[in-house]
């Protein structure tokens, strides 16, 4: 008896230990977190783009891990100095339209407005009363919310730094990973096979895919629709058009879509009297709004061999739940999930399947 007590007391000592052990592993990595879930998902996203490479590299793995790496920092800070330098060439521009709005005065509204059915008198009223306000008395009831968005914008540009330093930090490690990506996976596999002798491999290799699928289905059609949409910006003549097609990247990128942007864009040219402009915008934008429809599932289905549904609900979910970072997490864990449920409920069939022919 007392034999049975050492060997019970000695297994919870352990279990404390190895549970203490993992709880200060995780607290001393956790800044390192979510850069390493970045690059993992980079790395595994574009690891066939980087044998290409290799191959015309003449093999070499270094060349390759250069050429991988130096495109990262090009994707990370190349838009965002472009967005920087476009504000700052035309900050004089910024400073005088808000001279111009204390003062600005809404005139009267157009009679294409009043012919609108349904809502062309409601709309003519609110106008009437904004106009009747006038800008300085918009200005008081939006200065509380304008606080807001100050404290909030500051907050963020405080934290400028840190972000650029975890976007280094990714580029990083997605550099280690390129150039020992083998290894990683064979330990991943082994890793897998422990935990689920039968299913584990097959989990990851579906979480990989389903990274690509992802990766292939979000990223791909959300620069496809910034692209196209800032063209049609630039071509309308839509001021800070660079700027605006950075943040309908984003957009995009959070399952927005770049609608937000570039239906204000056709609200000010149909303001300016810009109608022919205004018009080729608005069907553009139809256009840009609604391929992601047919390209997204279309990619997504390139990539792994999931039902739709899940991916979706995964890239939202995980947006919702982990942030920026969830787009991948979500549709990862669950494909691993799916697959391993699905595997279950087909073992079992198969097994009750098999006692109904033997008897």
């Amino acid at each position: 008896m007392s034999e049975v007590r050492n060997d019970l007391a000695r297994t919870t000592f352990a279990v404390l230990f190895i549970g203490g052990l993992i709880f200060a592993s995780f607290w001393i990595t956790r800044p390192f977190l979510a850069p390493l879930i970045w690059a993992t998902m980079i790395v595994v996203a574009t690891w066939p783009m980087m044998r290409r490479v290799q191959t015309r590299l003449w093999g070499r793995r270094g060349l390759a891990v250069l050429v991988m790496t130096m495109g990262l920092l090009l994707v990370f800070v190349v838009p965002l100095t472009l967005a920087i330098a476009t504000i700052v060439d035309h900050a004089d521009e910024i400073v005088a339209w808000g001279k111009e709005l204390a003062g600005f005065q809404l005139p009267s509204p157009p009679e294409w407005i009043r012919g609108l059915p349904l809502i062309g008198e409601r709309a003519v009223a609110v106008w009437e009363t904004v106009a009747a306000q006038g800008a300085k008395e918009l200005a008081s009831q939006a200065e509380p919310y304008v606080g807001q968005a100050t404290r909030w914008f500051l907050s963020e540009v405080g934290s400028f730094g840190l972000v650029f330093a975890q976007f280094l930090l990714t580029v990083v490690l997605s550099a280690l990973l390129y150039a020992d990506g083998e290894a990683w996976a064979r330990w991943m596999l082994r890793f897998s096979t422990r935990l689920a002798p039968v299913r584990g491999e097959t989990a990851v290799r579906l979480a990989g895919q389903a990274i690509r699928g992802v990766a292939l289905g979000v990223v791909v059609t959300a620069l496809a629709q910034s692209i196209l949409g800032g063209i049609g910006l630039a071509m309308a003549g839509i001021p800070f058009a660079a700027v605006l097609t950075a943040v309908m990247f984003m957009l995009c990128i959070a399952q927005l879509g770049p609608v937000l942007v570039l239906v204000p864009a056709v609200a000010w040219l149909y303001w300016i009297d810009s109608t022919g402009w205004a018009t080729f915008l608005l069907v553009w934008t139809l256009f840009v709004g609604t391929i992601d429809n047919v390209l997204r599932p279309f990619l997504i289905k390139q990539g792994a061999d999931l039902p739709l549904l899940l991916i979706f609900a995964g890239v939202i979910g995980g947006l919702l739940s982990f942030g920026l970072v969830g787009i991948f997490v979500g549709p990862v864990l669950l494909a691993v999930a799916y697959t391993l449920i699905d595997a279950w409920v087909m073992d079992s069939a198969l097994a009750a399947g098999e006692e109904t022919r033997s008897e």
